[in-house]
């Protein structure tokens, strides 16, 4: 399955499953074929997914000062930062124009 978050404010982003699934337990949504992120909700939304970001990056910058040290980090070798630029943009877009951010209509 493929996410493609829409908003009257934006672009579309498009994720593969697993990452649009990434994103949304971030914000505390469902994994769902269809859902809703108002207006409302976006600046928790950008919140979380910025502190999880930030915590990423403190162990991933662990990982690399102690290359023994076994941490096991989720997904594959792209940086969360990376993966949720395009997302985060398409709320904060969002945020500003008044418009709610939906998938799977």
């Amino acid at each position: 399955m493929i996410y493609k978050f829409k908003s009257q404010a934006a672009a579309d982003v498009i994720m593969l499953q697993s990452n649009g699934e990434q994103m949304l337990a971030i914000i505390g949504k469902e994994p769902a074929a269809q859902g809703v992120i108002t207006a409302a909700q976006m600046p928790t939304a950008i919140a979380a997914l910025e502190a999880a970001i930030v915590v990423h990056e403190e162990v991933e910058a662990r990982r690399r000062a102690n290359p023994g040290l076994q941490i096991e980090v989720e997904g594959d070798s792209i940086m969360l930062r990376q993966r949720a630029a395009p997302f985060i943009d398409l709320l904060r877009s969002s945020a500003l124009a008044g418009k709610d951010v939906v998938w799977g209509v």
